[in-house]
């Protein structure tokens, strides 16, 4: 792969890659760590894409799969609590309570969530990236919603 078109691809999609990241570790520093190794990959690899969608969707499955190994490691832990990393890592405008209780979703519902209302993903290309059926993705999506719903109703009542 040429590096006028790696630094092309980064520019297109660096940060769909980071957000992902971030939303699977809760770590700027990960999140960090699993995009430049998934643009390594990409380099590595080379792939021939159909199209700009299809290179968005390989390059989010590849962070899909970074993320997995980290948290595979044994020494891995989060050096900073979920609240504190949103606040840090989040960009103006989404600092709040709807990103802070994104993120304090179950893991296997933080990514559905991510890729479907922040990267704007179809239910059939998020089942492709994570490896699961459509349907599970589905069910992940309602299942998430509702848990989002009850942490903001408890906020409203609590402030």
């Amino acid at each position: 792969m040429e590096r006028e078109e790696a630094a092309r691809l980064v520019e297109a999609h660096g940060q769909a890659v980071y957000r992902l990241a971030y939303a699977r570790t809760g770590s700027r520093e990960d999140a960090e760590d699993i995009t430049q190794e998934t643009f390594l990959r990409l380099v590595r690899a080379a792939p021939a894409f159909r199209d700009e969608a299809h290179c968005r969707t390989w390059l989010l499955h590849v962070a899909m799969n970074c993320t997995r190994s980290l948290f595979r490691r044994p020494w891995r832990r989060r050096d900073l609590p979920l609240e504190e990393a949103a606040n840090a890592a989040a960009p103006d405008g989404e600092r709040g309570n709807v990103l802070e209780a994104v993120l304090n979703l179950p893991e296997q519902y933080r990514a559905p969530v991510h890729l479907f209302y922040y990267e704007d993903l179809t239910v059939e290309q998020i089942a492709k990236i994570l490896g699961l059926r459509e349907g599970t993705v589905r069910t992940r999506l309602s299942r998430a919603r509702g848990m989002l719903r009850d942490m903001l109703k408890e906020d409203e009542e609590h402030a």
